[in-house]
């Protein structure tokens, strides 16, 4: 017996794969360039005042890679909002989630603002965008329902999907036929388990920079039964007349069943809100798991963030000057030949032709000789043979910094197309 137990130890140790050897050959997609590419293309450091001009390994570049649209990070009237609050509550207040110790007034208050704002009955906070989203899907969705969602979906809500019990159908993007297909996939189904459907789809494509089709999307209401979720991550605060997103955008707010948007793109903030009938609020406010377990956003922010509101609202000017930037730069770009896909907001990618050597280099220039800092997309996040350099115009960027940037990619295009990039790898920065 005991000669069979030393039989079954030594198999099971020689046969089971420790987790951490695993990592040591199979880095994941992106993390296989993490030599090379540790602290220049990924996790580089952007320092000094938030704004269009910050510092970047000790030189000053023009900084096209933030999420700040409205300029609102670095506005007097935020600064001196989130320093009065801080002074006064510190950054700890309230200690504890929502349901237990966390609620306050200035909570409550901020979520009738952002319910009105959105054309809504109520709203709720969310103290982070990604797991609220995840958190929203699970807390709605039992093994009964199904799921239809766009197939460019932000992660977030590709990761709530993919924790989802029931089934779920994924249509091709932005394609009605497409949806209607598996909106009729879905409807066969439910009539057999008694569920529901839910539709997910974004407002703005963070990466494309196109917009859902909400308002075709919204039609189809009247031939099947579903509720709509939208995430306006980058519409809430640049899409519409007053700034209220994408469903105002397109004259659709009222059958968007589930707003939801976040505070760090156009609020220049941290934290992220649903917006919908109350009954949808309260339920996700008792059984929402990323609320109920996780500690309330301090009222510092709260604060800030109903002057961030505040402002967006008043002053329409700050969302007519981020448009202006826009417009002169994808005008721009376009006028010299450069391909911008399907966008239709703020989001401004360029489409370039590469290798991932080639367009790392493209970044090396950029930053190193022509001082301007912004992002790039590589394969496997699309396709091989492209390169994707995004682009966020802001409400602080000025038409000098547009027309400087136009003649430095259109440098750095010639250069490319005449093969003064091409290399066997991707540059290991020191």
């Amino acid at each position: 017996m005991q000669a069979l137990k030393n039989i079954l130890q030594y198999y099971i140790k020689f046969t089971t794969v420790d987790i951490f050897e695993k990592i040591k050959t199979d880095k994941g997609n992106l993390g296989q360039y993490q030599k090379e590419a540790h602290g220049y293309f990924s996790f580089p450091k952007l320092e000094g005042e938030i704004g269009p001009r910050m510092r970047f390994r000790g030189r000053e570049v023009l900084n096209w890679s933030l999420n700040n649209y409205c300029g609102l990070a670095n506005h007097p009237e935020v600064r001196q909002a989130d320093a009065e609050a801080t002074a006064q509550y510190g950054l700890a207040y309230p200690m504890g989630a929502r349901m237990m110790s966390g609620q306050t007034s200035k909570h409550e208050e901020l979520e009738k603002q952002l319910a009105a704002f959105e054309n809504k009955e109520d709203a709720f906070l969310l103290n982070y965008g990604y797991q609220g989203m995840i958190s929203i899907i699970d807390s709605m969705c039992n093994r009964n329902d199904v799921i239809v969602y766009d197939a460019e979906a932000h992660a977030c809500i590709l990761d709530g999907v993919r924790l989802h019990m029931g089934k779920r159908f994924v249509f091709q993007h932005n394609d009605m036929d497409s949806l209607r297909k598996q909106l009729g996939h879905a409807t066969s189904l439910v009539q057999k388990t008694g569920g529901g459907i839910l539709v997910i789809t974004e407002g703005v494509f963070g990466m494309a920079g196109d917009l859902g089709q909400l308002d075709k999307i919204a039609e189809l209401k009247s031939e099947f039964s579903f509720r709509l979720l939208v995430d306006d991550a980058h519409g809430f605060g640049t899409m519409g007349a007053t700034g209220a997103g994408t469903g105002e955008h397109f004259g659709v707010q009222d059958q968007i069943d589930m707003y939801f948007g976040t505070f760090a793109k156009s609020m220049a903030g941290i934290g992220a809100f649903l917006a919908a009938k109350e009954e949808v609020c309260d339920f996700l406010r008792y059984n929402m798991r990323s609320q109920i377990f996780a500690k309330s956003l301090p009222i510092a922010m709260v604060i800030g963030l109903m002057k961030r509101l505040e402002l967006i609202k008043t002053q329409p000017q700050i969302r007519e000057n981020l448009w202006t930037i826009v417009d002169a730069l994808q005008k721009g770009l376009k006028a010299e030949n450069f391909e911008l896909g399907v966008t239709n907001s703020p989001v401004t990618p360029v489409y370039l032709s590469g290798s991932v050597p080639e367009g790392t280099n493209v970044i090396m220039d950029l930053r190193e000789n022509y001082n301007i800092f912004c992002s790039i997309v590589i394969y496997p996040v699309i396709p091989k043979g492209q390169l994707l350099l995004r682009l966020i115009p802001t409400a602080s960027h000025t038409l000098e910094d547009v027309e400087y940037t136009i003649k430095a990619f259109s440098e750095v295009r010639k250069k490319l197309e005449a093969g003064k990039y091409v290399a066997s790898k991707i540059a290991q920065i020191s």
